[in-house]
């Protein structure tokens, strides 16, 4: 992939998910369980799962699904997200809208960002939501990774809208990438080089999202962008503060990586290193103070295992009602992983719990 794109032949995530998408042998099929269609809402293309029942007396929760891939893989038609909303859409007897966002290098931040949001506020529209016969006080927002990026970000947003009438009740969070401030943190030192995402992938999924530039790459590993000299980052400093925000567990005996001088025109060529909408974890408490009841599972073997300890710190601290849900055996990724050949363990376990708590909060 990066040969072809080195040759200028084609982007490498191009290739890449053409060679996932060939190997993907899911055709488009709805069941007696469960119906599964595709949409367009605002704009934004969806696929719908939707329960047996519809248009009976009963209204049906529902969750709204935005699936992970570093802003660039991966596919809400995908088997592996397929599978995944099947069976929350069984298990719950819930509707659930997954999002088919645009994706890198098609588009970059904050599009991504906007075609969530869209969809999103489309389907929270008490026309649509009667449509499909859901309850507007039982709707959760969900995502896994790039896509649990997505689904913080858009539930800050919709708490913040004043014109919305109908907000999600929940918001769960499947080890979401939620900031690029440091790249130093103990889970990213700990597992830089875990297998399904090393630190230098995560890193470069940035870059890409933000149609920077590779050679910053370095900068970045090395938190030049956040140098004590980089004043755009000091009052944000606070708000990413390990130290304070990990349990002792985590920190083990990693120390901060602070540069004394950086390299302030990082942040100028890529100010949106420093834009909530693309890095959650950097919002003000008073943003947070607005959030929802909120889920976040999170593996100790994954780079991204201390982005959700943070914010589910942050969070509480706030007056957020939040479950911590931390998974020792765990690597980043796992619970879409659940169907021949990688039915794994981890994939299983971690999907359950999930599912289980969306049940018994929603």
């Amino acid at each position: 992939c990066h040969l072809i794109h080195y040759l200028r032949l084609s982007h490498h995530l191009i290739v890449l998910n053409f060679v996932i998408r060939t190997f993907d042998k899911l055709k488009f099929v709805s069941s007696e369980d469960i119906n599964v269609t595709d949409d367009v809402f605002d704009g934004v293309e969806v696929r719908v799962f939707e329960p047996p029942g519809k248009g009976d007396e009963r209204l049906r929760r529902s969750v709204v699904y935005i699936h992970g891939g570093g802003w660039a893989l991966a596919s809400a038609r995908t088997s592996l997200y397929n599978n995944l909303c099947r069976i929350m859409a069984e298990s719950l007897n819930a509707v659930v809208v997954s999002v088919e966002y645009r994706l890198v290098p098609e588009v970059r931040f904050p599009e991504q960002f906007h075609d969530a949001l869209r969809a999103t506020k489309h389907f929270l529209q008490p026309d649509v939501l009667a449509e499909y016969s859901v309850d507007p006080n039982r709707i959760a927002i969900s995502g896994d990774s790039a896509g649990g990026n997505l689904a913080a970000a858009v539930c800050q947003q919709l708490s913040k809208d004043e014109h919305l009438t109908i907000k999600p009740k929940l918001q769960a969070l499947i080890y979401p990438v939620l900031q690029a401030f440091d790249f130093n943190t103990p889970s990213y030192q700990q597992n830089m080089n875990m297998p399904v995402l090393p630190r230098y992938v995560m890193i470069n999924y940035w870059i890409d999202y933000f149609n920077a530039n590779y050679d910053l790459a370095h900068s970045l590993l090395i938190n030049n962008h956040t140098a004590l000299d980089v004043g755009q980052a000091l009052s944000f400093r606070g708000r990413l503060n390990w130290t304070s925000l990990l349990p002792s567990s985590f920190k083990k005996n990693y120390k901060p990586v602070i540069q004394t001088t950086g390299k302030a025109e990082i942040i100028q060529e890529i100010p949106a290193l420093l834009d909530v909408r693309a890095g959650p974890l950097l919002a003000e408490n008073e943003t947070l103070q607005l959030q929802p009841k909120t889920y976040i599972l999170t593996c100790e073997n994954d780079v991204l295992r201390d982005d959700g300890v943070m914010y589910a710190k942050r969070l509480q601290n706030a007056g957020v009602e939040v479950t911590l849900d931390h998974f020792d055996d765990c690597f980043h990724g796992c619970m879409i992983f659940t169907v021949w050949p990688t039915d794994f363990s981890a994939g299983i376990q971690t999907r359950n719990s999930y599912i289980k708590w969306l049940d018994e909060s929603l």
